[in-house]
């Protein structure tokens, strides 16, 4: 058993029956009244992002969860393959348990959680930021910044879509935050 005391970013507790991660917490302590703790929680099962207030010092399960190194392998029309990189063990992973699939490699090594419990992949995680390079993206004109934001759609070698700074050219390679599917930089070399 947890407290809201407990609570960090990536923690999986037990929700209503469902396994859930938590996104985001604040512990608030109002002038009156006792503090609660306001929270964004990510269902495992379904990918829905609810929010949730609990009273502070509320006791919650916390899921027991194990992190495994895994490597992406293929896809295929059976789901996802990746294989253990300790034991070197196999397995296929429905799309709907990975975050973010098109900006995955093949040979991608990623984040495989696991339910303790009752020994299932719960989620894939990629790493937070990957190297990209840019297969694709219109050269970006002198002076078209007339718009609020300067960005241009640019496709990547995964074929995934990302929006990147006029600057940046077709053949460059670029940092990307795999979490809010952003550009950060210019990768260095």
């Amino acid at each position: 058993m947890a407290t809201t005391a407990d609570f960090r970013n990536g923690m999986c507790i037990e929700f209503n029956g469902q396994l859930c991660t938590i996104i985001q917490f604040q512990h608030v302590k109002p002038g009156k009244g006792p503090a609660f703790v306001r929270t964004k929680l990510k269902n495992i099962a379904t990918g829905r992002v609810l929010e949730n207030t609990f009273s502070s010092g509320v006791k919650v399960n916390e899921a027991r969860v194990e992190h495994q190194p895994h490597q992406f392998l293929y896809k295929d029309d059976m789901g996802y393959h990746f294989m253990n990189m300790e034991s070197f063990e196999q397995l296929s992973i429905e799309e709907t348990l990975v975050e973010s699939p098109d900006l995955m490699r093949e040979g991608q090594e990623v984040d495989l959680l696991y339910h303790v419990d009752s020994e299932t992949p719960i989620m894939v995680n990629l790493p937070q930021f990957i190297v990209y390079e840019v297969t694709y993206t219109e050269p970006g004109m002198r002076g078209d910044t007339s718009s609020t934001s300067s960005l241009k759609p640019a496709t990547i070698d995964t074929g995934a879509n990302i929006m990147v700074p006029l600057f940046i050219e077709q053949g460059e390679k670029i940092k990307v935050d795999t979490k809010e599917r952003t550009y950060v930089e210019r990768a260095k070399e």
